[in-house]
């Protein structure tokens, strides 16, 4: 009798289970036009086109290739500027909060989240190097990365000296800070300019 109620609760429950969402790399390359909106428009104005949606401005998604493509196309972007649009490179390495990772084509999709630390671009014999303070990257089945950072400078443009300086200014201040704040905002500053000095050098 157990078995049998044991039984029964499972198929219930997988038959109540709701259906599992698409990955989005299942859905459909090139966006369906908002045909729900265009109907509605046309009962109350069918004198006058109806205006664009985003939809109309989105450019469709590229499909995920059969095969391992030979590139990785990647687009690394800041709040103010886009450094990389639809590059296509060999690999890239990020500083990833659980250590560095290297993003090859083919990779499986991920979201990685971002720490302060050195990021490489990998295009043949050319290394592009930046340093990022943090963001996330988006890695997409069809050898898409999307690298979205919330601060970032090529290393070479980085001054040593004033690296050197802030790390013994904040050293300083984390040895002689009395409250928690305190503390805080010195380890951060001993962090990102402890990383700005292994970007330097590596």
């Amino acid at each position: 009798m157990f078995r049998q109620a044991t039984a029964r609760l499972l198929s219930r429950s997988a038959a109540a289970r709701p259906k599992a969402r698409p990955f989005s790399t299942d859905l459909e390359s090139a966006p369906a036009a908002d045909q729900a909106f265009v109907d509605a428009w046309k009962k109350v104005a069918p004198n006058m086109d109806p205006p664009k949606t985003p939809l109309s401005f989105m450019k469709p998604r590229p499909p995920t290739p059969s095969s391992i493509p030979s590139k990785l196309t990647v687009n690394f972007s800041l709040p103010y500027a886009s450094e990389l649009s639809g590059k296509e490179v060999d690999m890239v390495i990020v500083p990833a909060t659980t250590g560095q990772m290297g993003i090859l084509p083919g990779h499986v999709p991920t979201i990685a989240e971002l720490k302060p630390g050195l990021m490489t671009v990998h295009e043949g014999n050319d290394v592009q190097k930046f340093f990022v303070s943090s963001g996330f990257a988006l890695v997409h089945a069809n050898s898409y990365a999307d690298i979205i950072a919330v601060e970032a400078v090529p290393v070479d443009r980085i001054d040593p000296t004033l690296v050197q300086k802030g790390l013994a200014e904040f050293t300083q201040k984390l040895n002689s800070a009395s409250t928690d704040l305190e503390k805080a905002e010195a380890q951060i500053g001993v962090e990102v300019h402890s990383a700005l000095s292994s970007a330097l050098s590596g």
